[in-house]
């Protein structure tokens, strides 16, 4: 049996993915958003963080405990583990129904974000477009969240991403056609969430857009975290500054048998 864990077991968590390279699990342990799951309320030995669709797993991967909980699984799930006892436990359970890919995390040296050079990123918008900072009607609007259902999602509602989160959106005509924002928050910064319609990628949009996001957060003294899903992701963090750590192991689960 799991048991949801509450504010005193999340600080017993800590220990246990402090392997973890994540601002996304730092959301969770520092009080920020998110749930987990134990299998022992007293003292756990195998949890479970949901941030989002990212699902994170550590501790004693063999219990029966570890494999209810790999069951306990939001609709759309990336997950990802720091050994390979528990990669071979997930390939076991969700045989044929997983898909491994690399994900791709950088440095978090605040000091690589150059912030002339950021700034000179914004200059080449394109006549006709307008960059805004996303507020309660940006974060409504249909064309917002058809770019990604995680731009505000993590927050409790509009409201709390307003207070909490920051975004800023590039529009065409009056459309939201590119986006980037704080997908999840910790103590001293965000997560990044980016994406640009289709029919308006190639123009250097999700460039601008970030570079907005960026400077915000540098002008704030917090980090703007980046975790690249794919290599357009990753040339565009090398772009604005950010250094390539390493690949690491990543499992979509499409679907719960």
């Amino acid at each position: 049996m799991i048991y949801e864990a509450n504010a005193e077991v999340r600080k017993k968590l800590v220990p246990m993915f402090k392997s973890f390279d994540s601002t996304i699990v730092l959301s969770y342990l520092q009080g920020h958003m998110g749930t987990a799951w134990v299998d022992d309320l007293e003292n756990p030995m195998v949890a479970q963080i949901t941030v989002g669709i990212f699902v994170f797993y550590a501790g004693d991967s063999s219990t029966k405990e570890a494999e209810e909980m790999l069951y306990n699984l939001p609709e759309f799930t990336l997950a990802i583990v720091d050994s390979d006892e528990w990669k071979n436990r997930i390939e076991t359970v969700h045989s044929g129904a997983i898909e491994k890919f690399q994900r791709y995390s950088f440095e978090k040296n605040p000091g690589h974000l150059n912030r002339i050079h950021i700034v000179n990123l914004m200059s080449s918008l394109p006549e006709g477009y307008e960059i805004k900072k996303v507020d309660n009607n940006i974060a409504i609007a249909h064309s917002f969240n058809v770019l990604s259902e995680d731009f505000v999602s993590q927050f409790e509602s509009v409201d709390d991403f307003i207070k909490r989160g920051v975004g800023y959106a590039v529009l065409h005509e009056g459309i939201i056609v590119a986006a980037a924002t704080s997908f999840s928050v910790f103590d001293s910064g965000i997560e990044i969430e980016i994406a640009t319609h289709p029919e308006y990628r190639r123009k250097g949009l999700a460039t601008i857009v970030a570079a907005a996001l960026i400077l915000d957060y540098l002008d704030s003294g917090k980090y703007p975290s980046w975790d690249g899903a794919n290599f357009e992701s990753v040339e565009l963090a090398k772009k604005l500054g950010y250094v390539f750590k390493e690949s690491y192991d990543t499992y979509f689960i499409n679907h719960i048998k």
